[in-house]
């Protein structure tokens, strides 16, 4: 369901061009759990955010669902991540100003409105253990909370690929184990196809493949 082919990520800088990533390929197939591990600066963030739409590689193509995003126009393309992608980033980045159940809802409500909108975004908040927390604030949430009511707007539109950028680094090891066996279960009830990045290599290894980077290539 994923297809990257000879991706490239650079970036100007004063020093001359940095090479994020180097002609990366990379097959996942539907309903696989896959991890990416690699040091901080590897390029795997960037690899994620290429796969989802966010940054527009330098070169190479990314499919998903047959689908070629980066030769999409800009639109359809934010339509396409809308509703086929789900993202869980580093840090929850709900809206302050917003509700769980505000915040879970949105996708949707920014896709031209959907009239089960509020409905659908309970029975997600429920499903997470937060059925008691749909009119609480993020400030009134604790950080593993703010994490789920994360995961829930990310799985709104029912996404066939679910992208987690390191959900749980600003996390404690309890509330760290919580939310990736979360994710696992919602990995294998849904049957979502989740690509995780992740420095830790116990929680990696929960994954049905591991894929290491290194300088910007994938590596035995």
């Amino acid at each position: 369901m994923l297809a990257c082919r000879a991706l490239e990520k650079s970036y100007a800088t004063d020093r001359g061009p940095v090479h994020a990533m180097r002609g990366v390929d990379l097959d996942v197939a539907a309903g696989r759990y896959t991890t990416i591990i690699g040091r901080s600066g590897s390029g795997k963030s960037s690899l994620l955010a290429m796969i989802g739409g966010l940054s527009r590689p330098s070169a190479g193509r990314v499919v998903i669902e047959g689908v070629d995003i980066w030769a999409l126009g800009r639109r359809d393309l934010a339509r396409f991540r809308n509703r086929r992608v789900g993202h869980v980033f580093q840090f929850a980045s709900l809206l302050p100003t917003l509700r769980a159940l505000d915040n879970a809802a949105l996708p949707l409500l920014l896709d031209g409105g959907h009239a089960d909108a509020y409905d659908r975004a309970t029975a997600l908040l429920e499903e997470l253990g937060l059925g008691a927390h749909l009119d609480a604030f993020p400030s009134e949430m604790s950080a593993g909370e703010q994490r789920r009511v994360a995961i829930a707007r990310a799985l709104i539109g029912e996404p066939a690929l679910l992208l987690a950028d390191e959900p749980t680094a600003d996390l404690d090891e309890q509330t760290e184990r919580e939310i990736i066996a979360l994710l696992g279960r919602v990995h294998r009830e849904r049957g979502t196809t989740l690509l995780l990045v992740t420095h830790n290599l116990a929680l990696a290894a929960q994954a049905d493949e591991v894929i290491h980077i290194a300088d910007g290539m994938i590596v035995p």
